[in-house]
């Protein structure tokens, strides 16, 4: 039986210690039953991806295939091959782009613009997370419409732009950075909040401007939470906002070629086929290249910079 000493040196086996602090369990058992329940319990349905899933077999029943569903995913190799990188290419557009603003957005409201109406600004800039995908294909089909969007309205141009692909990086760009800036800011603001005012004083007294203030001061302060934040992020690699590419897009089949993911070719599959075996296979691949990605970056990070390493 394992032992730990308290702080006297005295042993305690893993049962006195579960009597000693059952009140703390107590209080985290609520949340411990959640989480298993709600996170761990449906991974059993993982094994989907290697079975032909049937409704009279249900999970445990169905006929075992091995890899079969994973060779169904990657047969149709362009489809495979352009919602992979379409995946990838997102997830560096918006994390790199999406990163930069909310640091500049919170260094803003801090230090220099919006300082006085800072809790005014926070207010409404999480306003945009509230609003479903679903309200927000509206707005931008209200920007983008062939016939009266605004944006051919107002150049007096006839873009059709739901018939061209090209577009669409950007337009999902800008909705994603709409949607997502301010409430990202509003975290690194936190951090901004408990940096030592003494530290500014100093530096003013030595003569250094705004600018050198951020640079030396407020940006290294700001480089463990960025750092944690990105590796969080690495994690959701192969994971994208399904909201904003199935419905802001209209699920539209002419502009699959920049705008399908691997999340919408799942929801594309649960709903043209019964086939949940493919769409395990799907998920399960996403999960297991976002868990190596994750433990490949905490571990640069973890050579590098030790103390803003995740584990």
């Amino acid at each position: 039986m394992a032992k730990a000493k308290d702080c006297g040196g005295k042993e305690h086996s893993f049962w006195n210690n579960l009597v000693r602090h059952r009140a703390h369990i107590v209080l985290a058992l609520p949340a411990f039953l959640i989480m298993f329940f709600i996170l761990y319990v449906p991974m059993i349905g993982l094994i989907l991806a290697f079975k032909n899933y049937t409704y009279t077999g249900g999970i445990f029943g169905s006929d075992w295939v091995g890899l079969d569903n994973f060779k169904f995913l990657m047969a149709s190799k362009d489809t495979f091959v352009n919602m992979t990188k379409n995946t990838i290419m997102y997830y560096f557009i918006f994390t790199a782009l999406g990163t930069f603003l909310n640091i500049v957005l919170a260094i803003a409201i801090d230090q220099c613009v919006f300082k006085k109406s800072a809790k005014t600004m926070q207010t409404i800039m999480i306003i945009p997370v509230f609003i479903s995908y679903a309200a927000v294909t509206f707005i931008v089909d209200a920007f983008i419409n062939s016939g009266q969007g605004l944006i051919n309205k107002t150049f007096d141009t006839h873009i059709r732009f739901y018939y061209k692909a090209d577009y669409w990086p950007v337009i999902l760009t800008i909705v994603k950075m709409w949607n997502s800036v301010g409430y990202g800011s509003v975290l690194y603001m936190s951090v901004l909040a408990g940096i030592d005012t003494g530290l500014y004083e100093a530096a003013q007294i030595d003569g250094a401007n705004k600018w050198k203030q951020i640079w030396h001061i407020t940006l290294p302060e700001l480089f463990p939470m960025i750092t944690v934040m990105l590796l969080l992020s690495v994690g959701g690699i192969m994971r994208s906002d399904t909201g904003l590419f199935y419905q802001v897009t209209r699920n539209t089949g002419i502009l699959y070629s920049k705008t399908q993911v691997i999340d919408s070719y799942v929801l594309n599959s649960i709903r043209s086929s019964s086939n949940f075996g493919h769409t395990a296979a799907s998920t399960l691949f996403q999960s297991v290249v976002g868990l190596l990605m994750m433990l490949v970056a905490n571990g640069l990070v973890r050579k590098l910079a030790p103390e803003n390493a995740l584990f």
